[in-house]
């Protein structure tokens, strides 16, 4: 039984794989952790699936993991301390769990949907130790965590997966490009897809998503 700092649901790993790796799954503001936790069944089977919940409570099944608030000029800005609060408790559950797995940071994967991708871009720039690779769906970069940034050699050789709906109308898609762009002069391989849409996983891109995730692992199971 996992004992981890946050709120959270689990697929285990199908025991045809001796070598298990571990994705940890974040939702977007306003939901919970049933939301991403629905894909589990489509998800590769050599992963450990965890879905968290973010630690702030919005009302009844809806949480985020930090504040915001739309500028008039359009700009967002974040609750800074709560953004904290929660990277390091992602952080620290994201450890836990491959901890008490037995599953080594080299197979550890961290995704999110919208501000769960944010959290997942963030932890990957700030903490890479924690990961092989991080997963964003319909996210952006926050310039408040760039300062936190982990040394180029650090990064060498994760992995990053950025996906966006070319009409989303909640984060537009030049935040997508934008996490291409910064990326770029760093020792990061980055895999980056368009589909259209909006704000939301379509099947298309969760199946792009999904081969992906097995390339990484790419091992076939020990029948």
């Amino acid at each position: 039984m996992l004992d981890l700092p946050l709120t959270f649901l689990q697929r285990p790993a199908s025991p045809n794989y001796p070598r298990p790796w571990l994705l940890v799954l974040m939702h977007g503001v306003g939901s919970n952790e049933r939301d991403l936790f629905g894909l589990g069944s489509q998800l590769p089977e050599r992963f450990h699936v965890i879905s968290l919940r973010a630690p702030f409570r919005m009302g009844p099944g809806s949480h985020a993991w930090f504040d915001f608030s739309i500028e008039p000029n359009g700009e967002r800005s974040i609750d800074e301390t709560q953004e904290a609060q929660s990277r390091s408790l992602v952080a620290q559950t994201a450890q836990a769990a491959a901890h008490q797995l037995g599953i080594p940071p080299e197979r550890v994967v961290l995704g999110g949907f919208s501000q769960g991708g944010i959290m997942a871009l963030s932890l990957l720039l700030t903490q890479p130790a924690l990961m092989h690779a991080a997963m964003v769906w319909h996210g952006r970069l926050l310039h408040q965590v760039l300062p936190l940034t982990a040394p180029a050699d650090a990064l060498h050789g994760k992995q990053l997966w950025v996906s966006h709906g070319t009409h989303d109308n909640v984060i537009p898609l030049a935040h997508a490009q934008a996490i291409v762009h910064h990326m770029a002069p760093l020792p990061v391989s980055v895999a980056y897809h368009e589909f259209p849409g909006a704000h939301e996983i379509r099947p298309s891109e969760l199946s792009a998503s999904i081969s992906w995730l097995e390339s990484l692992s790419g091992t076939p199971p020990a029948f």
